[in-house]
């Protein structure tokens, strides 16, 4: 047992872990194989479970089978090898970076692919030297998936600062921390071989992973705060006689309107990970100030008079008000702030002509900017009290008439560019909210 003390540590952590996680999956109702941490659990275990057996098998050569030997070597480089390559994977789907096309996929993968030919093909040439402490095993599938773990970890290291405004604020200390020392254990078992702590790169990372970006209780208590917020702003909209339909259609919107944004690198310095995650949250209490507003101007079936319009368009300042007293203890200011502003700000229009301030183009808050659009779209294609809705032909000339003047011209750009994906979700949402 001297030799798999560190293996066995880390197989009882990474196996406790899978326990928490699988257990907690199915308590918070979450599906497993999301992304590619469920994958990466399971070869992490695999790669250290092969470690220990590998680690005694090299120090009792004498009383094991040279072809079992060298199996459970390649099933260890092959756990190893798998493990790291879905550590970049996962660095790069949680950075929105993983590509989209075969060819940039084929690229990703083509040095594991190819690490993995070698290390089969090579198996056979694996050496057992003899250290100071213990023995160790060496030769050209050894250095095949040094070579590969190298590549992988300066890719995730270069993810990582390309693409650290899309990891949230509070997690950027936690991931860089799990990388760094997963970049130092795996150079310090290259230099040193004979340490065998490769056990620890990895289970330091997946542990990383978990804690910081995979724990289901987390993402539990995350959506319980959506939840409860967009039950609110449920609320609020029904006095109008609409129901949660605009609420969810608007904050869909939202957040493709944001993700279109980012693919076509659009305000890329002010959509991060954080502000977009805030934006979505945000947006259901758009019209929170609505509460403020008499049911005898909510919910009048015609045109609105001048006076009732000037009372109608308070909505806007109470709702800021509103977020401002209600929100003052919530602990995120940065949400809390955007929040406010979406309130306040998604009537403006980019020629100046809005209210309630008369803010115009860049002026106005991005995330306000965003929600204007979002929100008109909803509102003329949903049947109100005082009008039907309208055909989605329309709704989209709307949006491309105010292109310039009422809206962003980027945004609108965004927004039309995803037509076919929009009708589709407007008539999936629809046909829930009915």
């Amino acid at each position: 047992m001297e030799y798999v003390k560190l293996q066995v540590g880390c197989f009882v952590i990474l196996s406790y872990l899978a326990f928490i996680y699988i257990r907690e999956c199915h308590m918070y109702k979450q599906k497993l194989r999301k992304s590619f941490f469920d994958e990466l659990l399971l070869f992490g275990i695999v790669s250290v479970v092969f470690d220990g057996i590998t680690a005694y098998m090299v120090n009792q050569d004498a009383l094991v089978n040279t072809l079992l030997n060298r199996v459970m070597h390649l099933f260890f480089l092959l756990g190893l090898d798998s493990a790291i390559f879905f550590i970049c994977l996962y660095m790069i789907w949680v950075t929105g970076a993983y590509p989209k096309r075969t060819i940039g996929r084929l690229i990703l993968y083509v040095p594991y692919i190819v690490n993995v030919f070698f290390v089969v093909m090579d198996i056979g040439a694996l050496e057992y030297l003899e250290g100071e402490y213990t023995r160790y095993s060496m030769g050209p599938p050894a250095y095949t998936c040094f070579a590969m773990a190298a590549i992988y970890i300066i890719i995730c290291f270069v993810t990582f600062f390309k693409r650290w405004h899309y990891i949230e604020t509070h997690k950027r200390s936690g991931v860089f921390t799990c990388l760094t020392v997963m970049g130092i254990v795996t150079a310090v078992q290259m230099c040193y071989p004979e340490t065998l702590i490769t056990s620890l790169a990895l289970t330091v990372a997946i542990l990383g992973i978990y804690l910081n970006l995979e724990d289901p209780a987390i993402k539990k208590l995350s959506r319980f705060h959506s939840d409860a917020v967009t039950s609110f702003a449920d609320l609020i909209e029904n006095r109008d006689d609409s129901t949660g339909g605009h609420i969810k259609r608007t904050s869909t919107y939202v957040e493709m309107i944001a993700a279109k944004l980012c693919e076509n690198r659009v305000y890329a310095s002010v959509l991060t990970k954080d502000y977009i995650e805030n934006l979505k949250k945000a947006a259901p209490m758009h019209d929170i100030g609505k509460i403020s507003v008499p049911d005898s101007i909510l919910q009048k079936p015609g045109k609105l008079t001048d006076e009732e319009f000037e009372i109608m368009k308070n909505h806007a300042k109470n709702g800021e008000e509103i977020i401002r007293k209600t929100f003052r203890k919530l602990g995120n200011e940065e949400y809390r702030t955007m929040a406010r502003l979406v309130a306040k700000h998604h009537h403006e229009k980019w020629n100046g002509r809005g209210y309630p301030d008369g803010l115009k183009e860049e002026e106005i808050p991005l995330c306000a900017r965003i929600m204007a659009v979002a929100d008109v779209f909803d509102a003329v294609s949903a049947k109100r009290c005082y009008r039907d809705a309208m055909p989605l032909d329309k709704c989209f000339s709307i949006i491309e008439e105010g292109r310039g003047t009422d809206f962003d011209p980027q945004i609108v750009d965004a927004f039309l560019s995803m037509r076919e994906e929009i009708i589709r979700v407007h008539a999936e949402l629809s046909q829930e909210d009915s």
